[in-house]
């Protein structure tokens, strides 16, 4: 059977989305998009400002129209944002077109990846960022576990991530 002709990555914030997703493009010779980035870019204003000035709503919709267009692109790999899997409709879509992982990381790990981070809109204000990521994952259990593939990085390298996402793409079954 013929592999799906994308790779999306998502998973909550400092699972590691793109940090695998760079390799991984290369290592397959597609094209790598960060929507976060690509959606900064485009906005010319960084994604906490967005949410800062025209809200989480707002930001929402420019993700959900970027789904829309990447959905009729091939041969990329996407670091989706964190929050892109609460509207099913971005799952069902990138679903169609390609080979879906979540990555997932305990919240220690996270919070520990994230220490000198400050550009995470969601985890700006709360004084407790480990109870903060802790209820955010909680909230969005269901959405990532919705994902049939999914892989635990908090203890894996990069290139080891790198390196099954390759095999379960390579040897790819519906």
């Amino acid at each position: 059977m013929q592999p799906p002709p994308n790779i999306v990555l998502t998973g909550f914030m400092g699972t590691g989305k793109t940090s695998v997703g760079a390799p991984l493009a290369r290592l397959l010779d597609f094209t790598f998009v960060d929507m976060d980035r690509l959606i900064e870019t485009r906005e010319q204003r960084s994604v906490r400002r967005i949410f800062d000035e025209a809200g989480e709503p707002a930001f929402r919709m420019l993700e959900r129209r970027l789904v829309v267009e990447l959905s009729h692109n091939t041969r990329q790999v996407i670091a989706t944002g964190g929050g892109v899997v609460l509207n099913p409709d971005n799952l069902q879509d990138f679903m169609r077109v390609a080979m879906v992982v979540c990555l997932w990381s305990r919240p220690e790990v996270i919070v520990q990846r994230l220490t000198t981070d400050t550009t995470r809109p969601l985890l700006d204000r709360p004084a407790d960022k480990l109870e903060s990521i802790r209820s955010l994952l909680e909230a969005r259990r269901a959405c990532y576990e919705s994902v049939p593939r999914r892989i635990d990085t908090s203890d894996l390298t990069t290139n080891h991530v790198v390196r099954q996402i390759e095999s379960w793409y390579r040897t790819f079954q519906p």
